[in-house]
């Protein structure tokens, strides 16, 4: 197998990656930043941290503008400022061919260690009405949406599942289904065999088929955690896998509170696979 390879550390957490324009792009956690670095490892910082929390997650408008998500929805407009895009908040954010908006959450503080609460779905319609999609979801995290625009899947961290969704020609979702289960997911990506790479619970990330054949493992070294994975590079051939150190015996509150005041022990890694990345994001 190719060798992992240190592409940039020294980072908070990293996570929500995207490939865009020929650049690897992520929301830098902690520092709140969007960060873009190229395949020689030089980062450049595309969005600072602001007076507000921003920066969970990030992906673009058709016409080319980024949204970033917070306590609420932005949009980068040309030139750089940032101006409000919707009031609905969230974790993640994947928009569709169509520019429909989905963002999903979970309203409860999950760093300052409150009891789990069901998390949604919403859909923001390029008109700019909102509306939830899907509830009852634990945790939810990563999304995809396959080429051909009918599918989106989903990380239920919580419940250690992916979930698939038909998409509708209005952008409601459909006909829940388990896609993959026994895992530890977060920010997964998909391929252009329709499998999804996500990371298991542990210090490994997998290639998983739709049913929960495991294609292909990678193990990661006992202090990295993976966060979140993306398909990029020239021939989207390349693994990128965010990763922050994590200490598996410590509560969620005690290791995030250690990355907030300790050393930025964030890395991003890259490894070559042979099944080139499809989809969006």
């Amino acid at each position: 197998m190719p060798e992992l390879k240190v592409l940039l550390d020294g980072l908070g957490i990293p996570e929500s990656p995207r490939w865009h324009q020929g650049r690897l792009w992520f929301c830098n956690w902690i520092d709140q930043q969007v960060v873009a670095v190229g395949l020689d490892g030089k980062p450049e910082v595309m969005s600072a941290k602001g007076p507000v929390p921003m920066g969970y997650s990030i992906d673009w408008l058709p016409d080319g503008r980024l949204l970033v998500t917070g306590d609420k929805l932005r949009r980068q407009e040309p030139g750089g400022p940032m101006v409000t895009h919707a009031q609905q908040g969230g974790n993640e954010i994947v928009v569709d061919r169509r520019g429909n908006i989905y963002i999903n959450g979970a309203d409860f503080d999950f760093a300052g260690g409150e009891a789990p609460k069901p998390g949604y779905i919403r859909l923001i319609t390029p008109d700019g009405q909102l509306r939830q999609v899907a509830d009852d979801i634990q945790f939810p995290n990563g999304m995809v949406i396959t080429p051909d625009n009918r599918t989106l899947i989903i990380a239920e961290s919580f419940a250690g599942r992916l979930t698939a969704f038909d998409i509708g020609t209005d952008g409601d979702l459909s006909n829940r289904r388990v896609f993959a289960d026994g895992l530890g997911p977060d920010g997964i990506c998909l391929d252009a065999e329709g499998a999804v790479w996500v990371s298991t619970g542990a210090f490994s990330v997998a290639r998983v088929a739709e049913g929960g054949e495991i294609l292909q493992r990678v193990e990661l070294s006992e202090d990295q955690a993976p966060f979140a994975l993306m398909l990029g590079g020239p021939d989207r051939r390349t693994l990128f896998i965010m990763t922050a150190e994590w200490h598996r015996a410590d509560s969620i509150t005690s290791n995030i509170q250690r990355l907030v005041s300790g050393p930025r022990t964030g890395k991003i890694l890259a490894l070559p696979v042979p099944v080139p990345g499809t989809g969006r994001p």
